[in-house]
């Protein structure tokens, strides 16, 4: 009789809370962020229905807290969280191959003190929002009233720690965990983009942290830092905190960049075009994202000529962004293209939506134009087609290449196309009209406007509209197929990189040996190893 070994199963509290899995930290990471997601775009349907009527829907007071919520969420609950937190958490381990984490335990404390951040923001709405925008500017942030800004500076000490603790793991773990024959040459794109993610977080988040410590002495222990009155400078507050906030800006689209560089040549059934061309230029994007931060303070009252070198800065950072954009179209050039979901995010969803606003940011780069643009909601358009266009749509790519790795199931392909053109229009419809009333002059961040702008605001209320339809369909599929899909193999998409070498799930430790890495993972198949992959898939 043949003996069966029998597992034991583990609670929950064992399985999910007490987990040091990376993997796991890294779905817990992207459950929640995906949970802040829905209510970062509830603000955001909020404070869109209050612009279908120029005289406004809401109170003044709770259309600042709402657009507030919405920033702050979505910066520091959604984007960041789920591309260096999920993605790079279950990913990187498995792609340099190693077992896990460098730091498992602070890997755990990581994942706990982003939910604690997290859930702080949400009390904030039981108790008093914040309502002067997510850059907190003194002087009005000192005087705001309730516990709301109090809430917020609690959350982004929090969720800041663990955004720390996070870059520490990934840094250590990609320099010291790497498979043998792992060389810089042959580290997947994706790697390479977290990890410089991860020095920049290193390295610009302490400044956040003490631009809003000194925030909140100004507020409640009798400092004088931020109050012009006492000899305090405001300014001050905003080098500290676009230090950090410009570099972030990278921070939520290098990864994105790095999902893009891993989804493109699979469908495209090409290597990458230009590997070290796009690994250098993260790189060169992550040391030049610390020398543009006073690009956003032209019009705070800079000299002209102390702003001429931030200009400048700004626009040669845009030479490396290009090199990668290049790189992904010559490898698509010619290429036998599968334009299956994923791909349409990466292609049409993101680099067409991406350019708009790359070139857009070239513009209010420039000092002569942004003195005009500079609070326009010309601005609004241009960040909103960078995180929207560019961070958003990459994470909707990630998530639909992976799926089948994290379940071992494939997602219904029609809702998965509905979800994606639904996503696509509604960006389009949403954002675009925003670039016209802010070169007319219409301001951001108020509650009523002239009437003359009341049509093209209505018209991107109706966009965001199709946005929220676009999620709600997108998460029905994800959920739906993650128990009812269509089984798959390990390697669905004949991809190269080393997690499609496990099953799917990976196992508890990914590898039952340790993989020798001998090439690129962006070699072409040999005939044979593309027989033998679709066999297995």
């Amino acid at each position: 009789m043949e003996a069966v070994l029998q597992v034991p199963r583990r609670s929950f509290v064992r399985e999910w809370v007490l987990t040091v899995d990376h993997k796991k930290i890294g779905i817990m990471y992207g459950v929640t962020a995906l949970f802040f997601f829905l209510i970062g775009g509830l603000f955001a349907l909020l404070v869109r229905t209050d612009l279908l009527s120029y005289k406004g829907v809401f109170d003044a007071q709770s259309y600042n807290e709402f657009f507030t919520m919405h920033a702050t969420v979505m910066v520091f609950l959604v984007i960041i969280p789920m591309l260096m937190g999920a993605f790079a958490n279950y990913l990187v381990p498995l792609q340099v191959g190693a077992r896990d984490m460098a730091f498992p335990r602070m890997n755990a404390l990581s994942y706990w003190l982003y939910f604690v951040g997290g859930i702080t923001i949400l009390l904030s709405m039981v108790y008093g929002m914040p309502d002067s925008g997510w850059t907190a500017y003194p002087p009005y942030s000192l005087t705001s009233q309730g516990p709301g800004m109090d809430f917020f500076v609690m959350a982004i000490h929090i969720v800041g720690l663990s955004s720390i603790l996070g870059a520490i793991n990934i840094i250590v773990t990609v320099h010291r965990m790497r498979a043998p024959g792992m060389t810089w040459n042959r580290l997947p794109l994706f790697v390479w983009s977290t990890l410089v993610t991860a020095y920049m977080q290193l390295f610009a988040t302490p400044a956040l942290a003490g631009a809003v410590t000194t925030l909140l002495l100004d507020r409640h222990f009798g400092t004088v830092f931020y109050d012009s009155s006492a000899g305090g400078d405001p300014m001050m507050y905003q080098h500290l905190f676009w230090f950090y906030s410009h570099p972030a800006v990278y921070i939520m689209i290098l990864p994105a960049f790095g999902i893009i560089s891993e989804v493109i040549p699979v469908f495209a059934r090409k290597p990458i075009f230009g590997y070290h061309a796009i690994a250098y230029s993260s790189v060169a994007i992550g040391f030049l994202g610390f020398f543009v931060w006073a690009h956003h303070m032209f019009v705070a009252g800079m000299q002209m000529s102390a702003g001429i070198p931030f200009m400048i800065s700004s626009l040669v950072i845009a030479v490396p962004t290009s090199v990668k954009i290049f790189n992904w179209l010559a490898t698509m050039w010619r290429g036998a293209v599968e334009y299956t979901v994923p791909m349409m995010y990466a292609s049409l969803g993101f680099i067409g939506s991406f350019i708009i606003g790359g070139f857009s940011g070239t513009i209010v780069a420039a000092v002569p134009l942004d003195m005009h643009l500079h609070d326009t909601y010309f601005v609004v358009a241009h960040i909103h087609y960078v995180l929207f266009g560019g961070a958003v749509m990459c994470i909707m790519a990630g998530i639909h290449f992976w799926f089948p790795k994290l379940t071992g199931r494939m997602y219904n392909e029609k809702l998965g196309y509905l979800g994606f053109w639904l996503y696509f229009i509604g960006t389009q419809v949403t954002f675009f009209p925003m670039h016209l009333v802010g070169l007319a002059g219409m301001p951001r961040r108020i509650a009523s406007y002239a009437p003359i702008f009341q049509t093209w605001n209505q018209v991107a209320t109706i966009g965001s509209y199709i946005l929220g339809l676009g999620t709600i369909i997108i998460l029905y599929n994800l959920m739906i197929s993650a128990k009812y899909g269509r089984k798959v193999g390990h390697n669905p998409w004949h991809a190269r990189t080393l997690e499609w070498t496990v099953s799917s799930p990976p196992p508890e430790h990914n590898f039952d040996e340790i993989p020798v890495v001998t090439d690129s993972p962006y070699r072409p198949y040999k005939p044979e190893e593309l027989t033998a992959s679709k066999e297995s898939a």
